[in-house]
């Protein structure tokens, strides 16, 4: 790395390096006693990992990429899992329903995998997990609840939660409803012969010797149990922040919603006589209607079905982009999405400026090195390219390209083959139901007309920037569109079926100058273009 890199990004003022300016400063006079900077994320394996989860996980990537340019401390991503949370109610989306009910209230460690892959549902759900996180390739060390409960390496902090009790309590019983408040413990013992994880009464509590008393809410007996050892478990607020410090956790992000939570946790850190990590919340994401998306209400879009229309990167830059802002995570903003990633990713390629160079998304998606690839079409175009074709066959389209991008084929241009994939997918399930053209008035078949005969005098070789420029000259010739946005709007409508619409002409040089020629004639005849 060079200094002027260093440099540029210590003075940066990207979210990301504003984050790891954070941790510079928390460990500008000493290093960390645990040898790192410890980044978290968490996740609940009641449910598969979604969107927010790739979220979350990308956006702390971006901040640990910024700190590693900014400092030589090393450091560590731990993607935690809170599977030794009970089971509270059946998901809707697994198999065997029935047979989850009966293990209500136990660790999902504890709960028997409904896919019938795995030790537990919770097994079966961190795989997914991991599974997820590594084909995005983050790099991560996967941490486990009930391993951690378990192996002791909690022992240490419940201790010492038990030992300021009454200050957790202080900060969480105002926070609480009455009803709530009269049974509120941080602890919830763990049955040994169940697993069930108990929502109990604490009527006694022995620091000095490590245990707690509960009143079992089934039975009415008074129990004793070791806090330690997995025997019992904290509510999450609570276990949040004593991982923390059980962990020495330097760094953790949460969604908006979660700021009173966060504050808690900062609090009970602090009781527990640690230091609450650095952080920031982040903005939800919200559907077309400007509705928070929820995973119980199925709004929104899902990982997969962004995958399903754009590459990976694209999605990586969605998260990139303002995670202060609020944003619509639907469907019409994946080919503008991808466009932008494609620009920056381009721009990567030959950018020297310490500064620009910090600026570009790409650079945090691609840790610093430019993807080597040349992508000599737009998304939007090849969305274009498919609906003029409306064809479903990447053969067809290839035709176009190959002549287009000078001898580009899906074995030498990968990356454009996947990125031809999405268009068809798109154009299939977005654009071609809601195509609609319409016929060219009077004065617009004027226009038309001229267009189509500078056309047939253009050589086949004209570039997409000298056609544009021609089509720009006849638009502001016809006293019948009040501005050059109306000209390419009745292009789009008469020609393309939409509202909306590419470069011209970049799509013409595409497409073919005769090709166009024959769809203006078409048009002026009056024929059907989405037959």
């Amino acid at each position: 790395m060079t200094a002027d890199l260093r440099d540029a990004a210590l003075n940066s003022n990207v979210w990301a390096f504003s984050e790891a300016q954070k941790l510079v400063q928390r460990y500008k006079d000493k290093k960390p006693e645990k040898g790192y900077v410890l980044f978290e994320t968490g996740y609940g394996p009641s449910g598969l990992p979604h969107i927010g989860t790739f979220g979350e996980v990308a956006r702390t990537t971006y901040v640990r990429r910024a700190f590693e340019t900014m400092s030589d401390i090393p450091t560590k991503l731990y993607c935690f899992s809170d599977d030794m949370d009970g089971l509270r109610k059946v998901p809707d989306n697994v198999p065997n329903r029935e047979m989850l009910a009966q293990h209500l209230g136990k660790a999902l460690t504890s709960v028997p995998d409904p896919f019938g892959k795995f030790e537990s549902f919770a097994h079966h759900n961190n795989a997914r997990l991991r599974e997820f996180l590594d084909g995005f390739g983050f790099e991560y060390e996967f941490k486990s609840s009930t391993d951690c409960y378990r192996s002791g390496m909690f022992d240490a902090a419940l201790l010492r939660v038990l030992e300021v009790y009454d200050k957790i309590q202080k900060i969480m019983l105002p926070t609480l409803g009455e009803e709530r408040r009269a049974s509120y413990s941080p602890f919830m013992p763990v049955e040994a012969d169940t697993q069930k994880v108990l929502m109990a009464k604490i009527v006694e509590i022995k620091a000095s010797e490590g245990t707690i008393v509960y009143e079992h809410p089934e039975t009415g007996k008074l129990v004793e149990t070791p806090v330690t050892g997995g025997n019992c478990k904290l509510q999450w607020k609570p276990d949040w922040a004593m991982r923390w410090y059980a962990l020495g956790v330097d760094y953790e992000m949460a969604g908006k919603d979660l700021i009173p939570s966060v504050d808690l946790g900062n609090k009970i850190v602090k009781a527990m006589g640690g230091t609450p990590p650095e952080g920031f919340n982040y903005e939800l994401f919200l559907d077309e209607t400007g509705q928070k998306i929820s995973k119980s209400k199925g709004n929104g879009l899902s990982v997969e079905e962004w995958l399903t229309y754009a590459p990976e990167d694209s999605l990586s830059l969605f998260m990139f982009q303002k995670p202060k802002t609020a944003k619509r995570l639907y469907f019409d903003i994946i080919p503008k999405t991808v466009d932008e990633y494609l620009t920056f990713a381009e721009k990567l390629k030959s950018e020297t400026d310490p500064v620009k160079l910090l600026q570009n998304p790409a650079w945090h998606i691609h840790a610093g090195t430019a993807p080597n690839r040349d992508i000599p079409i737009s998304f939007g175009i090849l969305l274009n390219l498919v609906s003029v074709c409306n064809t479903e066959d990447k053969d067809v389209l290839w035709g176009f390209i190959s002549r287009y991008a000078n001898g580009a084929t899906p074995e030498n241009a990968p990356y454009l083959d996947k990125l031809v994939g999405y268009a068809v997918n798109y154009y299939r399930d977005f654009v071609k139901p809601t195509k609609k053209y319409r016929e060219a008035s009077a004065e617009e078949r004027v226009a038309l007309t001229e267009l189509r005969d500078v056309l047939v005098g253009l050589d086949k070789t004209t570039s997409g920037s000298d056609i544009q420029t021609a089509v720009y000259e006849i638009g502001k010739t016809h006293e019948c569109f009040a501005d050059l946005r109306a000209w390419f709007k009745a292009l789009y409508e008469i020609l393309l079926g939409q509202e909306q619409g590419p470069r011209m002409g970049s799509f013409i040089a595409l497409y073919g100058i005769d090709e166009s020629v024959a769809l203006i004639n078409r048009a002026l005849a009056g024929e059907d273009l989405g037959a």
